[in-house]
């Protein structure tokens, strides 16, 4: 059988795996064709996740925003958006693929599997999505916004909502800021490399807590970041708190 036609035999035939995927997710498909779709890259077949995928992003979107609105009513709008964005992104839809295994059930073409498609971010967060949009075809949108908040709900229990999704120098400036402290000062100390891959060393003083920390990066500002990072979390230890 050619690897870019799926036969409706071959869709139907589904694996424990797939068994404890929809055990995972908390939902048994009526249609097991719609299943497989989500979980078949176009390197694969025609019949790929892709529009299934579109349709998963917007209900995602849409059920993420209805749950961050009726639970956190003190929060503004500005709170909201950076909450949803920070939720509705790459890197946390790719926490979710792999609790939920999709690369070992990932339909990939030869070439895809050998680069490693089955771990590349960008096809994970996909195929979450693409899931997302099948489980509201085969069930309804109701079905598929309880498996989004079963999802999301335990990750965003353990995040404070307050500072979730925000870089560290941003932390460290509003907490300075809540003290009434002046904000610290960024100063790089070195630059190594050619101009096309230069390391920057950057030094952060905080002196009125007297705290000083340093960081490196590939850039001015990633540098900063890991600079600011080490004095937040200095100032968190100080002051007994976890962030």
């Amino acid at each position: 059988m050619s690897a870019s036609t799926l036969s409706s035999a071959q869709v139907v035939r589904l694996t424990k795996g797939h068994d404890h995927l929809c055990q995972q997710l908390g939902y048994v498909f009526t249609d097991p064709q719609l299943l497989q779709r989500a979980l078949t890259h176009r390197s694969y077949s025609a019949d790929h996740y892709e529009r299934l995928e579109f349709l998963g992003d917007s209900i995602l979107g849409c059920a993420i925003a209805k749950y961050l609105f009726n639970a956190y009513p003190d929060l503004s709008e500005g709170e909201l958006s950076r909450l949803r964005s920070n939720l509705v992104k790459e890197a946390t839809l790719v926490i979710f693929a792999q609790q939920l295994h999709l690369g070992r059930l990932m339909l990939l073409g030869e070439g895809e599997m050998k680069s490693g498609g089955s771990r590349r971010p960008s096809i994970l967060a996909d195929a979450v999505e693409a899931l997302i949009g099948a489980i509201c075809l085969d069930g309804g949108y109701p079905a598929a916004e309880q498996v989004v908040l079963k999802l999301f709900i335990p990750y965003l229990d353990q995040a404070d909502v307050r500072t979730f999704g925000k870089d560290a120098k941003t932390l460290l400036q509003e907490y300075l800021q809540a003290q009434r402290l002046v904000l610290p000062n960024y100063t790089v100390t070195d630059t190594q490399g050619e101009a096309h891959a230069q390391l920057f060393r950057v030094e952060c003083v905080i002196a009125p807590l007297g705290i000083t920390t340093r960081g490196e990066g590939t850039s001015r500002r990633n540098a900063e970041q890991q600079a600011a990072q080490a004095a937040y979390q200095l100032i968190c230890q100080k002051t007994g708190n976890e962030k």
